[in-house]
């Protein structure tokens, strides 16, 4: 059975991610496990300067009131972690997951993507955290660092989730982009959606060459594929095609070495993440 990890928080995303993975756990029979990790800074007060005029007595005084602090945060944001976790999984058994668990962990997200992604075969993450909700333009400072510290396929949640039934693969021949096709090849998840390839770059020769041979592939898997070469900046290019074809979700590669696959943060990817309000699905 395919295994869904779901990152959620307090943000708005949270509901457009448990949306998507209720989605994507029903076309694949699928579970879902919510994970909701409470960061350091949620549960600890920022280190005093205690130096000054304090004597000994009031700042003895200070650090038990510090630590009464503390301790209170700490089971505010466990009580609000365990509510944000059972909101999500009544979410989900609502639009009827059969599967659902959950987890709460204190630490850094990374190392719970360390720790739990192994048996995963699709992470999820919103595309803003809750200290980003209302910063149009930035993408949450997690998301990079989840996508560099996963090696499974992460789909990145929109701010809100609409039924998906047409794809669009951002390709550019290179081995994240072929490893995207493949996946899509034998993974049901996009099965029987109508799907677009677009590659940015020369109208002939080589570029070409690669991109009927990936679409071939895909024709033979069984999809219905309209492919694309066109020229000019691919994040003008592909904004544009998402937002006139009504695409609901953008196909792409993290990293490589090429425009179109570089780094995740300050590249392409970013350009794209942020510009199509659509959930993005990276592949390194």
């Amino acid at each position: 059975m395919t295994k869904i990890l779901a990152f959620i928080d307090g943000s708005i995303y949270a509901q457009s991610v448990c949306d998507l993975a209720a989605w994507a756990a029903n076309r694949v029979s699928g579970s879902v496990e919510v994970l909701h990790v409470l960061g350091r800074r949620q549960v600890a007060s920022a280190p005093a300067d205690l130096s000054g005029n304090l004597n000994v007595d009031e700042r003895d005084e200070l650090l038990t009131e510090l630590a009464a602090l503390d301790e209170q945060r700490s089971k505010l944001a466990l009580r609000r972690g365990r509510l944000l976790l059972d909101e999500a999984k009544a979410r989900l058994k609502d639009a009827n997951v059969k599967e659902v668990s959950t987890k709460l962990r204190n630490g850094d997200i990374v190392e719970a993507v360390g720790e739990f992604e192994a048996d995963a075969d699709l992470l999820m993450i919103g595309k803003r955290g809750e200290a980003a909700d209302f910063a149009k333009g930035h993408l949450g400072s997690n998301l990079e660092r989840v996508v560099r510290a996963s090696h499974k396929p992460i789909l990145v949640a929109a701010r809100a989730f609409r039924p998906i039934s047409r794809f669009l693969i951002a390709y550019d021949g290179g081995a994240s982009a072929n490893k995207a096709v493949e996946h899509v090849i034998r993974d049901p998840l996009l099965r029987g959606l109508d799907c677009e390839m677009l590659m940015v770059g020369a109208r002939e020769g080589e570029p070409r060459f690669h991109l009927d041979a990936a679409a071939g592939r895909l024709r033979d898997a069984g999809f219905k594929v309209q492919s694309h070469l066109l020229q000019g900046s691919p994040e003008e290019v592909i904004g544009d095609k998402v937002e006139k074809d009504g695409i609901d979700l953008l196909v792409m590669g993290a990293y490589g070495h090429t425009r179109i696959r570089n780094l995740v943060v300050g590249s392409t990817t970013t350009a794209m993440i942020q510009r199509c309000k659509i959930p993005v699905l990276l592949f390194r």
